[in-house]
């Protein structure tokens, strides 16, 4: 592991395109030799895209195997390079949406799905606004040493740990209502909590959690989704507040969840994070996609 953070210091030393440059090789000899990944990607692909071939799916994914290779080397930017290195790479749009609540004083959720720029650009974002966030302790005690430490390098983050739950994450929202929740829920966490709604049109099993955090906080909801351009910069959009969230029906808030992290996916397919097995959980009855 100190091999690889040394690699990865290396590698930041490098201009931003030659490092992009790297992943593509990277990316293309991940895609043939990490098959178990490479098979829950086609699967998820499959299922969500049934419209297209075969081959326009494969290419999909090739393209998102290299953007997760750019994912993994930009660690070594984000974790070793200047804070004014990231201020040059990533730029922020529209982010008026956000200024305006935090001005008005409102507590601030932001939906932030799982999009291969995420690390980049919330490195960025957290030298300019304080963020609350939940972290689970990493097997690896090395990495989790690093990761820890890359998260705190601007002083300007709260961490909860997972095993603190959702009380932990409501106290440190009272205690720092200045620090907008950072919030990734597209991801397959298991029945519990969960319920069943559409995703790409498959019945897939969401948690409640921003309906629920929002009503118990009264914090606005305020999506940002952070994109890998081709000239090797980022972009962090932020959307307007929504309106008329929580409504009375936690069912119906996660669907529009689901909905726009969708919409957003069909704008920019191959950076989505399509190596997590997002389906596992089924409807009883339905076997295992996997």
């Amino acid at each position: 592991m100190r091999l690889a953070f040394a690699f990865l210091y290396l590698i930041h030393l490098l201009p931003i395109k030659v490092i992009h440059a790297i992943a593509k090789p990277v990316g293309w000899l991940c895609y043939y030799l990490v098959k178990p990944r490479r098979k829950v990607g086609h699967i998820n692909l499959a299922h969500c895209y049934p419209e297209l071939s075969e081959a326009e799916r494969t290419r999909i994914l090739k393209q998102h195997f290299y953007h997760m290779a750019c994912l993994i080397l930009e660690y070594g930017v984000c974790w070793y390079s200047k804070a004014e290195r990231l201020q040059q790479l990533v730029r922020y749009v529209d982010k008026h949406h956000l200024d305006a609540v935090l001005e008005r004083g409102d507590k601030v959720i932001f939906l932030y799905p799982h999009f291969t720029a995420f690390e980049m650009a919330v490195y960025k974002l957290n030298q300019d606004v304080p963020l609350i966030s939940m972290y689970g302790h990493q097997k690896n005690a090395a990495l989790d040493e690093q990761i820890l430490k890359g998260r705190h390098r601007y002083n300007n983050v709260f961490l909860v740990a997972r095993q603190e739950g959702l009380r932990g994450l409501i106290r440190m929202m009272r205690k720092r209502p200045d620090a907008p929740f950072l919030y990734l829920p597209d991801q397959d966490f298991g029945r519990k909590d969960s319920v069943f709604v559409n995703f790409f049109g498959i019945p897939t099993a969401t948690i409640t959690g921003l309906s629920r955090i929002a009503q118990m906080t009264g914090a606005k909801i305020i999506p940002a989704i952070p994109t890998r351009l081709d000239d090797g910069t980022f972009e962090l959009r932020f959307y307007p507040e929504w309106e008329q969230f929580p409504s009375e029906d936690a069912i119906a808030d996660t669907q529009r969840m689901n909905d726009f992290i969708e919409a957003r996916i069909r704008e920019q397919p191959a950076q989505y994070f399509w190596l997590h097995k997002r389906f596992k959980t089924r409807p009883e009855g339905e076997k295992n996609w996997y």
